[in-house]
């Protein structure tokens, strides 16, 4: 049975590094206009939590306080900060399964299945994901495989909702697309399956409808002495009240 059915927001939490906040800004977007429920986003900002590890990303740690983050209760989803969502995430929330502690795409890429984390927060055998102990590198070991886990409670989740660009073998229809070798912007990545998508979605996430459309008919509006409407902190219109 799914732990998934409440009036809540989907709860979705991106590992955040200021090296590429634009890799954010297009992800939150991207999961934003295709979900058909309400989502709460957080990025992991690694200053705001109280742990200090980090490897090759300042979330490479930081990703496994996600139980604790949600005291425990309730299924929410991490995300690595390269990706963007083709497909509703609603739909992958509903493959909740509470059997499982977490559900991953099972890739034959083991390091990357820890990219994309449904959490069953609430389960035992999370309760040991407190900040003391992802923070120590002694008891905290693999993380990344699941190593807290006995491997039955670890569920598997379709692989169109983690398709790894460069791994995987080219896939129509994925859902949840993983620049993981690199978001498709940078000259060593223009080969990227899926870049147009990518681009298409970067010039909708910082985009934006005219002034006329948006504010003309509110009250913040004014006329000048030709009747054109413009924004009331216009020097004309200014002189008109």
């Amino acid at each position: 049975m799914s732990g998934t059915q409440s009036n809540q927001p989907l709860r979705i939490f991106i590992g955040y590094d200021h090296r590429q906040a634009v890799a954010y800004n297009v992800l939150q977007f991207s999961l934003l206009r295709r979900a058909t429920r309400p989502l709460s986003v957080s990025p992991l900002v690694l200053p705001t939590l109280p742990m200090k590890r980090q490897g090759l990303t300042p979330f490479t740690f930081s990703r496994f306080l996600v139980p604790w983050l949600c005291d425990y209760q309730g299924w929410a989803l991490f995300l690595d900060i390269d990706f963007l969502a083709l497909g509703d995430i609603a739909e992958l929330f509903a493959h909740a399964d509470d059997r499982y502690a977490t559900m991953v795409s099972k890739n034959p890429k083991k390091f990357e299945w820890a990219s994309m984390i449904l959490f069953n927060c609430g389960h035992p055998a999370n309760k040991v994901l407190t900040p003391d102990y992802v923070d120590d590198p002694k008891r905290c070991v693999n993380p990344h495989i699941m190593d807290w886990l006995a491997p039955e409670l670890v569920g598997e989740l379709p692989g169109q909702w983690n398709h790894l660009v460069g791994y995987d073998a080219p896939r129509a229809g994925a859902k949840l697309v993983h620049y993981t070798q690199g978001m498709p912007i940078y000259e060593e990545t223009a080969g990227s399956e899926y870049r147009e998508e990518w681009l298409a979605e970067h010039k909708a996430s910082n985009s934006t409808t005219g002034w006329q459309e948006l504010m003309a008919r509110s009250v913040h509006a004014g006329r000048t002495a030709d009747g054109r409407i413009v924004a009331k902190l216009h020097p004309q219109a200014q002189a008109q009240q």
